[in-house]
């Protein structure tokens, strides 16, 4: 009898005792008192000493860099897995305070990075312990540049804990603590956000619209709370572009994703141009399902009456076996995370909405959270979080400091892993009512990318313009938001969400702005590197694995044309990508008119 895979992760062999581990509290007082040692240390720096002196400086910085992502990953790991906890509640805090002494200790590294005179820095990056960290270091040195002084961004970071980071805690708390009344088979059960939310994929349409009703209900008796969570933080922000001199709000997630505008206007542009396919597809949806057209809860119905769901063990073994066909090495990898428990699935109450993948490097390991109830797009949201573990797993042995990458390039692996199971799938359909079904779930997520993604963009950006002149009313952000969708979908749907800013997380994360455009950007970039693949006549899995390895030391638009030798501020590659794209949106339409016939 072949044993059962476990749907509870394993936090014990990283520090046993889960939040009352006295060896994670140890090592979090270490993490500090090392902060704080090194934070001495770099004060006393001679910025144009000896490349022996920055060296050792680096070697600490990158164990310090290591150590406080382990401790982070931990902290997300407890507060996520039990809402409730209030231990982990109290580590949130105190990741908090410790993010802000390190933030400290890297723009005082910064600003002595940035004193280095250029005939010295020269020097340096020409030394073989340093020469690997140029791409980073020089980042950093340019960044130093455009810093207030060194109290005053010390001091930023300070008053962030409690001023800016803790909105997000709040919104998290009271999220948290929400409940989904819905009634089935007579009785009411109470439901958490993340359970109650995996009922919308229901293919029954009296009990989804139901269901996104009651949802609706509980984000807008909490409407008022999660307006001022929202428009706090951003102003927190704001406040802080003010003082940098910074006017244009992409500024800082530009930056933070190494990509220039004009890449990020080309690749909207592009998708802009191509909307009518994927406008069609939503009507021919809406026909399949008996509807004049689609209300928001319809986008991602199932287009089957009856929907087969996989066991956690099925949905594993399906991943496992399209990974093998692409790369043996990933799928080792995602059957070892399988198989060591790397992956919180369980379906029970108390969990946090959503699902995400968090490193802990120093320990050479990840972990993915999520709620597994059998559905297609569990399925796909386990492969996609299976990707990002992946990315971070062939960058264990680079420097840490080299393996900060971007959030964008970061979204190109787990999509890229998304579309390796979704493109197996439809090869595999054994009828072509099968095929319709896979196809129409490819198509989804362009709709999800370009449409879905495309509408937060366009909310963000204009919330954040509206910001500058003072609080935003819940009204006008529900204004906001359903003109945002309206103009991404094309005014295509019948109804829209205007809660979608109170309800998705991403709006009130504080250590990533913008947290939106980067998804379609790694979906497309996935695209044309699954393109790039299939026409390769050579070891792609090696010149993969060199991509990835390569995310947290070049720019987007670098990394393109060094392993795909493309362009990223011209049309053409987007283009490509979203050909891709319009493939299996033209093969669903031209069977779907088939079957009706």
């Amino acid at each position: 009898m072949v044993k059962k895979l476990q749907q509870s992760w394993d936090l014990d062999v990283i520090f046993p005792g889960q939040s009352n581990s006295g060896d994670f509290r140890q090592f979090v007082d270490e993490v500090s008192a090392e902060i704080e040692k090194l934070t001495e240390d770099i004060n006393y720096l001679d910025a144009n000493g000896t490349a022996e002196a920055w060296t050792e400086v680096l070697e600490n910085l990158e164990l310090i860099t290591k150590k406080s992502r382990e401790m982070g990953a931990f902290i997300s790991c407890l507060s996520a897995q039990d809402v409730t906890d209030k231990q982990a509640e109290i580590y949130v805090a105190k990741r908090e305070q410790i993010a802000a002494a390190n933030s400290a200790l890297t723009k005082i590294v910064d600003q002595k990075l940035g004193a280095i005179t250029e005939a010295n820095w020269k020097l340096l990056l020409e030394q073989e312990t340093i020469k690997p960290l140029q791409f980073i270091l020089t980042e950093r040195r340019e960044r130093a540049r455009e810093q207030l002084s060194k109290n005053e961004e010390i001091l930023i970071g300070d008053l962030a804990v409690d001023g800016y980071h803790a909105w997000n805690q709040m919104y998290g708390a009271i999220v948290g603590n929400m409940r989904i009344e819905i009634e089935e088979d007579g009785k009411v059960q109470s439901y958490s956000v993340g359970q109650a939310s995996n009922k919308l994929s229901t293919s029954d349409r009296k009990q989804r619209e139901y269901v996104f009703r009651q949802i609706s209900d509980a984000w807008k008796a909490n409407e008022s709370l999660f307006g001022q969570t929202l428009n706090h933080l951003a102003g927190f922000r704001l406040q802080t572009y003010k003082h940098y001199g910074w006017d244009n709000v992409l500024k800082e997630p530009l930056a933070k994703n190494r990509m220039q505008e004009e890449t990020l206007n080309v690749m909207w542009g592009a998708i802009e141009k191509h909307k009518p396919l994927f406008t069609a597809y939503l009507n021919q949806k809406a026909g399949l399902l008996g509807l004049n057209k689609l209300s928001i809860f319809d986008v991602n119905a199932p287009i089957q009456a009856k929907m087969e769901k996989k066991s956690y063990d099925e949905g594993a073994a399906f991943i496992v076996e399209q990974f093998r066909s692409f790369s043996p090495k990933m799928a080792d990898f995602a059957q070892m995370a399988f198989d060591k428990r790397w992956v919180e699935a369980e379906d029970r109450a108390g969990k946090r909405p959503g699902g995400f993948c968090t490193s802990f490097p120093f320990s050479g390991q990840t972990r993915i959270f999520m709620t597994y109830s059998g559905t297609p797009s569990n399925i796909a949201t386990l492969a996609h979080e299976l990707g990002h573990a992946y990315h971070q797993h062939v960058m264990n042995d680079v420097n840490g400091l080299n393996q900060g990458y971007a959030m964008n390039v970061a979204e190109t692996a787990s999509t890229f892993a998304e579309m390796i199971v979704a493109d197996a799938s439809v090869k595999m359909a054994e009828s072509d009512e099968e095929k319709l079904t896979l196809l129409e779930d490819k198509a989804s997520r362009s709709i999800a990318f370009f449409m879905n993604i495309h509408a937060r963009f366009l909310f963000e950006k204009q919330f954040y313009e509206e910001r500058k002149h003072g609080m935003v009313s819940t009204d006008r952000l529900n204004e906001l938001m359903i003109e945002a969708q309206k103009e991404a979908y094309c005014e295509s749907l019948s109804e829209y969400d205007p809660h979608f800013w109170a309800s998705k997380l991403h709006f009130h994360i504080t250590g990533v702005p913008f947290y939106n455009f980067p998804y379609t950007f790694g979906y497309l970039f996935s695209q044309g590197i699954y393109a790039f693949a299939k026409d390769y006549d050579g070891d792609f899995e090696e010149r993969y694995i060199a991509l990835l390895r390569d995310t947290g030391r070049m720019t987007v638009e670098e990394l393109a044309a060094k392993h795909l030798q493309v362009d990223l501020t011209k049309p053409g590659f987007w283009e490509n990508a979203i050909e891709i794209c319009k493939q299996d949106v033209e093969e669903f339409l031209e069977l779907a008119k088939q079957l009706e016939n």
